[in-house]
């Protein structure tokens, strides 16, 4: 019996051996990274969402799936100007919802790209169909030849900058705004008080139009060879027909698509093979992974207390400050990172979650590690109050930056209540108990609280902008006024130190980490991201007690949210439905892009 037991054990332990190295072959084979062709030409579809970065968690992984990340995006195409076996680049262009900044950063990236001798050719069915094709026709001027299909249309027609404003609604339906701001260009409340521009908001959007607009027409005008004054005037002629985009030297060529793949092919060599940008980041070997330690630290969306988030409703992404600041803490405390690069993309938000945050960047660079800021589409408010301590900030010419300045206050709705037949009753222990009833107005003692909190954020906020950006207090005073700037414009002001996207932000964090030019470095995202098995595992032996059983669904929803409905959303948030810690806030601003 002993006899039988000890062979089925070996028989056992043989299989189990057996079973062990096919799963690793399997693995292994799994797991190979097919080589990248001898000459490929790089395919990106920009057609697709760009954002900033996309959380690994499933939920995110599952409704984003259809989005460009655009360090991963300017990461591949900055590994494949190096590469020989890459020969060039064609991307499908149109209507995607891209921001001024990240075309810029695209744009560069793409020029950075041809000017390793690499060709790149964009193609578009139609740049805008009955929408604006200016932001899309930036991109395009970044590539060496423009393709157009023949029915296609350029709608190119300006910049057309448009702020909504309720306060028409407010008045049919009984409610009263009592709101204020810090000062007279802090224009997110005039959405609620106003029933148009202010002069002083109007003034502001004026010079914000016409950098973006200049930025715009000097970009087409270098790249298609044409005179400043001929570029305004085929604007001012526009939208313009398929035809019509060639003969003014918009266009080199129309073509279907199967054509300018043929082109591209020619061009290339037809032994060229086509392939996804990000197939190729996965096969490529990746840049950035080995070197001195640089953090990567992200700071996106609307500024609030508690952790960072993304909405799957709505796509709205939350600045969280536990979420930034553990990350500051990391990178802090981890003695290999040598410097912290910190991208913003933010609108603003609760004035205390900025201001944790502003104390986590003082402290990295009192622990000797640079922090270099590099912003993205908006960085303003709240979004500008996170970067101003940072050693140097980088923007791009299109970033809209500055708005240093608070707003607050409630709706009262005393008289819709009254309409509709609702009524309230309260009981009072304390003479300002009632301060944030949206039931009743403040009351002069009140009102004047209600001032000096606003005085004293702003001095707050002044005054660690006169600190962070060595500028002299009255001179930041003249700046602020709630003012938004683009980011050439804050540059010329002292706002920010670099015009330029990731790429600079991170040469600037080599140079202040005393780390060779030519020398790569390792890019770590803090705070660190649990990896897609680590997740599993946790899950399965229940390590993770606080991880909700729906965070392993396979969710496949993608639901889309246009941009009226996130309008009104926002709108119910600062009209009090929904929690709101936005005191540092920009303008609501949709553009014509």
């Amino acid at each position: 019996m002993g006899r039988m037991i000890r062979g089925f054990l070996t028989w056992l332990g043989a299989v189990a051996v057996i079973y062990l190295i096919v799963a690793g072959i399997v693995f292994l084979t799994m797991n190979r990274k097919k080589p990248v062709p001898n000459k490929t030409i790089l395919e990106l579809d920009l057609e697709r969402e760009v954002v900033q970065y996309m959380p690994r968690d499933p939920l995110s992984q599952a409704t984003g799936s259809d989005r460009l990340v655009l360090h991963d995006l300017t990461m591949a195409l900055e590994r494949a100007e190096r590469d020989p076996k890459v020969v060039g680049l064609v991307a499908r262009l149109g209507a995607a919802k891209i921001g001024i900044a990240d075309v810029q950063e695209i744009r560069d990236a793409v020029i950075r790209f041809r000017q390793k001798g690499k060709f790149a050719i964009a193609f578009a069915e139609t740049f805008g169909e009955f929408s604006n094709g200016l932001g899309a026709y930036y991109l395009a001027t970044g590539f060496d030849e423009v393709w157009m299909q023949p029915s296609g249309d350029i709608g190119l027609v300006g910049l057309h900058l448009e702020s909504p404003f309720l306060r028409g609604v407010l008045d049919k339906v009984g409610v009263k705004p009592r709101l204020d701001q810090r000062k007279e260009y802090k224009n997110a409340m005039n959405m609620f008080t106003e029933k148009a521009m202010t002069p002083a908001h109007r003034e502001a959007m004026t010079k914000i139009g016409d950098g973006i607009y200049g930025q715009f027409v000097k970009a087409v005008s270098e790249a298609r060879k044409l005179s400043v004054a001929e570029v305004r005037a085929t604007v001012d002629s526009g939208p313009l027909l398929g035809a019509e985009a060639q003969s003014k030297k918009l266009v080199d060529k129309l073509g279907y698509h199967d054509e300018f793949y043929a082109a591209a092919k020619q061009r290339a060599g037809q032994d060229a093979q086509l392939l996804y940008l990000h197939k190729y980041a996965d096969r490529a070997e990746p840049l950035h992974q080995k070197g001195p330690k640089i953090a990567l630290i992200y700071g996106v969306g609307g500024v609030a207390r508690g952790k960072s988030s993304v909405d799957p409703l709505s796509g709205g992404y939350t600045l969280g400050s536990d979420t930034v600041a553990a990350g500051f803490r990391a990178a802090i405390a981890d003695k290999d990172v040598k410097a912290i690069l910190f991208r913003v993309d933010s609108p603003g938000g609760s004035y205390v979650a900025s201001d944790v945050i502003w104390q986590e960047v003082g402290r990295a660079r009192r622990a000797g590690k640079p922090v270099v800021v590099s912003m993205g589409n908006v960085a303003g408010s709240g979004g500008y109050f996170v970067a101003m301590a940072a050693d140097k900030i980088v923007a791009q010419p299109g970033t809209i930056t500055g708005s240093i300045g608070v707003l607050g206050g409630k709706m009262i709705p005393a008289e819709l209540w009254e309409k509709i037949g609702l009524s309230f009753d309260a009981v009072q222990l304390g003479k300002n108990a009632g301060f944030f009833s949206m039931n009743r107005d403040y009351s002069p003692e009140e009102w004047a609280r209600f001032q000096a909190w606003l005085d004293r954020v702003y001095d707050d906020f002044t005054s660690k902008v006169a600190l962070g950006r060595k500028l002299d207090k009255q001179r930041v005073l003249e700046l602020a006024k709630g003012r938004i700037w683009t980011g050439e414009d804050a540059k010329q002001l002292g706002l920010v130190d670099e015009l330029g996207g990731l790429h600079t932000a991170l040469g600037l964090c080599k140079q202040l980490a005393s780390v060779g030019e030519s020398q790569d470095v390792e890019l770590v995202t803090f705070p660190r991201e649990k990896d897609a098995v680590k997740r599993l595992v946790e899950k399965l032996t229940q390590k993770d007690p606080d991880s909700s059983d729906k965070d392993g669904a396979a969710v496949r929803m993608r639901i889309e949210s246009v941009d009226a409905a996130q309008q009104v959303i926002k709108a119910a948030q600062q009209l009090g439905i929904y929690g709101n810690q936005e005191v540092l806030m920009m303008p609501m601003l949709s553009n014509g892009l």
